[in-house]
């Protein structure tokens, strides 16, 4: 609403140009009529405290900061693992296992998941590629210390049972050869392990001959070689493997495959969509992720708090005449109120939109951590998605009204005939 009656334009000499108009808040007396509080006005009382309005604005940035920097985080995590998964994809484990790490398919299983129905079959057969995980050490780069990598044993159906992983540099091992590919963010991770690199884990002497890109997924962060020479490596029986991962003929065909395995007695197996299989992988690091990214904002969303109190009931005291000739002049409780809670939410706004614009760079760069289902590491990038920049901007607006609506309150309270003595 603007008012341009030049009556209240003389009331309002002291705090507004002349030349402007005076822009109004929404408000209501309790007689019905619309009294509101100049908008400009605290525009420039927040000029006028520039020092403890840039404190808290700050303060609140910080902790809208590291909120959606530990959001994007734990969604960067969750969002290269769930990626590892296809639709078309089931992977098959013993039952009860948590993971690949500690489960078990013996050959003869092998065989009857091959004839299951509801399996894409190419010229080699049945694309089904049995796999073989162990964890091996290797030197970090820049760093002095070893760090565990995930090392797979795979099927030479590997590439047409995850089309979605090229090699981009060199080529595919061979099968029977101590030959390695390995994925676009181990070379840069760890000391050696580089295209015609040799290198020595469980004994034996390996060559780096290609490779390759998965998309951003967790593969991009293992080693890959022929399965039956990880087990001859690792003394293991050439008959046993840790899980299988079978290419369905369409994603509809999960339930049928899953039916005719888990209704066979000569298996004991459980089948999970491949996606659905790593989103639970991921989920007890991303809670924790999300947890301690939460309790951390709260801790300093606490603090910011504490800031915007202090800055608006530096306020409240120092405009004491001011509220008291609003409320003489005929401005209600309520327009009080709400006059001081934009106020701080202005502050809270500022600060959740520095404290978003500040971690925006975030977006896409690489880090990495331990995945706690194999105890490997893995590399991941953060996602500062718009879904969580909105939350930042909530969080913000949050801590604007805790930190407002106690000083509001103070002012509309304040004695009228006690502040006007002082004038």
């Amino acid at each position: 609403m603007v008012w341009r009656s030049r009556w209240w334009s003389g009331c309002w000499r002291g705090f507004c140009p002349r030349s402007r108009p005076v822009v109004f808040a929404s408000s209501t007396r309790s007689d019905g009529s619309d009294v509101a509080v100049p908008l400009i006005y605290n525009v420039r009382s927040l000029r006028a405290r520039w020092a403890s309005t840039v404190v808290a604005v700050l303060g609140i940035a910080g902790t809208v900061g590291v909120f959606v920097a530990m959001l994007s985080l734990a969604r960067g995590f969750e969002a290269t693992l769930i990626a590892s998964g296809s639709p078309r994809n089931a992977i098959v484990r013993r039952a009860g296992a948590t993971s690949e790490m500690d489960s078990s398919v013996v050959l003869d299983q092998i065989r009857v998941i091959e004839d299951a129905p509801g399996i894409e079959r190419g010229t080699a057969g049945a694309l089904v590629s049995p796999e073989v995980v162990v964890v091996a050490a290797f030197p970090l780069k820049g760093r002095g210390t070893e760090g565990n990598a995930q090392v797979r044993g795979v099927s030479p159906k590997a590439l047409a049972v995850r089309p979605t992983v090229k090699i981009v540099t060199g080529r595919f091992f061979q099968p029977g050869l101590t030959e390695l590919v390995v994925g676009r963010n181990v070379a840069g991770a760890y000391d050696g392990i580089d295209l015609g690199k040799t290198l020595r884990f469980g004994g034996a002497t390996w060559v780096v001959v290609g490779v390759f890109d998965s998309g951003g997924t967790a593969f991009d962060s293992e080693l890959w070689c022929d399965t039956s020479v990880l087990n001859q490596v690792f003394q293991r029986p050439q008959s046993l493997f840790q899980s299988a991962t079978a290419r369905l003929s369409s994603p509809d065909a999960l339930n049928g495959f899953k039916d005719a395995l888990t209704s066979d007695p000569r298996v004991t197996v459980q089948v999970d969509r491949e996606v659905d299989y790593y989103a639970k992988q991921s989920r007890q690091l991303t809670t924790l992720i999300t947890v301690l990214g939460t309790i951390v904002a709260v801790v300093m969303g606490i603090g910011a708090v504490f800031g915007a109190l202090n800055t608006m009931y530096s306020a409240v005291s120092e405009r004491a005449r001011e509220i008291a000739t609003l409320r003489a002049l005929g401005f209600g409780s309520g327009s009080i109120v709400l006059s001081f809670v934009v106020e701080s939410l202005c502050i809270a706004l500022v600060g959740g939109v520095l404290g978003c614009v500040v971690v925006l760079p975030l977006n896409g760069l690489t880090t990495g951590t331990i995945n706690w289902q194999t105890f490997s590491h893995l590399a991941f990038a953060f996602q500062v998605t718009p879904l969580l920049l909105t939350w930042g901007i909530a969080f913000a607006l949050l801590m604007g009204l805790v930190g407002g609506v106690p000083p509001a309150v103070r002012a509309a309270r304040a004695r009228i005939a006690v502040a006007l003595r002082e004038l």
